[in-house]
């Protein structure tokens, strides 16, 4: 078995009474781009700041190339680091900062120079060497930033929320500048993140953190498709929540209209039969075409197109709201607000909890 490149494992940390991370095991291969994703306090820039060496965990390791880390300090762990605020030196130009790591460390100046050249080119900002972080705009910076974090060659870098100060069309511009750059150097990135569409954007798989445990991980595709547990389901993109009626016997669900799905992923729930949640996303959601089918009937209340797809609110028999994303083949006659319309979905797209 390949020895893992990076390897957390059961990482804790408290603070007196209170757990922000619990039990934290993962490894991570050589080059792979991995994404902290969760809410507000649910632990994941602490337990990147435990790979960073910025705070000691209570319990746990964290093993680069099979050695612990742990009585390694921080600056001596060669760990790259990029923040959501640029900590740029303002008394310095671009390659000055960029350079700043490497005269730390002694490098010689032919070595440097060229080091510089080569990282200011990576981030497309070789003509702007000579200029000082206050002229330049916030996505400059944060290249800037990127650059002088991978000049000396890191094996890790680590992001702490290095975009949410952006706006969104810069932040997207940003996204694509470093996945082409971890495409391009094959460094091993570990990116803290509370923005779902950006972990699904930039990362090989996604760590989802949850009252400091780690709920799932797996590739965007696994945790938007198969999501491991409610939290999972209402997290990533968007979901519709419905109450249903398990019978075992059938293996159906019974919605509160009186329409039963049979063939429902019944992985997530406990033996027995009873009440359960079904989960479907809004763009599993089909225009019943008559064929023998369940099917859901509802009122539309609210219609608009957005070119890819049409977004639909529709109020249930029950009176309960689903959100429905129509695409093409389903928009050749326009819905509108106020028809009655049926709708379908195939039973394995239906989650139940």
């Amino acid at each position: 078995m390949t020895r893992p490149f990076l390897s957390i494992r059961n990482i804790e940390k408290t603070y007196g009474r209170v757990v922000a991370v619990q039990d934290v095991s993962l490894d991570i291969a050589q080059g792979e781009f991995v994404t902290f994703l969760g809410p507000s306090g649910s632990g994941k820039s602490t337990t990147l700041y435990a790979i960073a060496g910025f705070l000691q965990p209570t319990r746990g390791d964290v093993l680069l190339g099979g050695k612990s880390l742990l009585s390694v300090p921080s600056n001596k762990r060669n760990i790259g680091m990029v923040f959501q605020r640029y900590t740029l030196f303002p008394h310095l130009s671009v390659a000055d900062n960029v350079a700043f790591p490497l005269r730390v460390r002694r490098q010689p100046k032919a070595e440097i120079d060229a080091k510089v050249a080569a990282m200011l080119k990576l981030v497309r900002l070789e003509t702007m060497a000579d200029r000082m972080p206050a002229q330049m705009s916030g996505g400059q910076q944060q290249r800037v930033a990127l650059a002088r974090a991978l000049a000396y060659d890191p094996p890790i870098l680590l992001m702490d929320e290095p975009l949410s100060a952006l706006d969104k069309k810069l932040r997207e511009e940003i996204q694509i500048e470093i996945k082409r750059i971890h495409n391009e150097t094959g460094v091993t990135i570990l990116y803290v993140t509370h923005d779902q569409e950006e972990a699904l954007r930039l990362s090989d798989r996604i760590a989802l953190f949850n009252a400091g445990r780690i709920e799932q991980l797996g590739t965007g595709h696994d945790l938007y498709e198969k999501p491991a547990s409610r939290f999972v389901a209402g997290f990533i993109g968007n979901s519709n929540f419905l109450h249903g009626k398990l019978s075992r016997s059938d293996r159906s669900i019974t919605l509160p209209d009186g329409t039963a799905i049979q063939g429902v992923a019944l992985d997530k729930v406990g033996p027995g039969q009873g009440d359960v949640s079904i989960m479907i996303r809004p763009d599993h959601f089909r225009l019943h075409n008559g064929e023998a089918a369940p099917r859901l009937v509802g009122t539309v209340t609210d219609t608009t197109y957005l070119g890819e797809y049409t977004q639909l609110t529709v109020l249930t028999a029950w009176g309960g709201a689903l959100s429905v994303r129509l695409p093409p083949d389903d928009r050749a006659s326009p819905v509108e607000k106020g028809q009655s319309i049926a709708l379908t979905c195939a039973p394995l797209d239906v989650r139940a909890f």
